[in-house]
């Protein structure tokens, strides 16, 4: 982290109380940068779901990594809100959005919906294996309550409160 950002943010430093959640976190990232999705989508889902669970630590530090991988910050605003500029993005973050607000209980139809958005069953899994990433460390921080160490961002600034897009 040193060597990639500069610094060793507060995250890793609470996770080290805990190596084997640290060294779980770190696999579960590293095995994910490896799939199919991109890494703007992957800080996109992020996006998503710092958003809806209100974790500023992590809205702070996505948006910072964020625009690290090329994400405008139309692209920032957008992904908070679970919208991207192409329609294969948006059903993914949408989907993202959908797993998080419905606790995973998304049903045949929110299935249906990301299948007609043209999201193969590998992309649905690699998004679901995101979000539960960034759950993880939404709640490692509000828990923690981890000092922001990055340029702040707060939950819901200039944003429509989250609503649930469910069918």
């Amino acid at each position: 982290m040193q060597a990639k950002l500069g610094a060793v943010p507060n995250l890793f430093r609470v996770l080290g109380n805990a190596p084997a959640a640290l060294n779980a976190y770190l696999g579960f990232n590293t095995a994910l940068s490896g799939g199919t999705l991109s890494a703007k989508l992957r800080e996109q889902i992020a996006l998503t779901v710092a958003e809806t669970n209100q974790c500023g630590y992590c809205l702070s530090a996505r948006t910072f990594i964020g625009r690290s991988v090329g994400l405008a910050e139309q692209d920032i605003l957008d992904a908070r809100q679970g919208h991207a500029a192409d329609s294969r993005s948006g059903a993914i973050l949408a989907l993202a959005r959908n797993i998080v607000v419905q606790r995973g209980e998304i049903g045949a139809t929110g299935l249906e919906q990301a299948r007609k958005a043209g999201l193969t069953d590998g992309e649905i899994v690699e998004t679901i294996a995101n979000v539960a990433l960034n759950i993880f460390s939404n709640y490692v921080n509000h828990l923690a309550g981890t000092e922001i160490d990055f340029p702040e961002v707060k939950p819901g600034s200039g944003l429509v409160a989250a609503t649930c897009q469910c069918a």
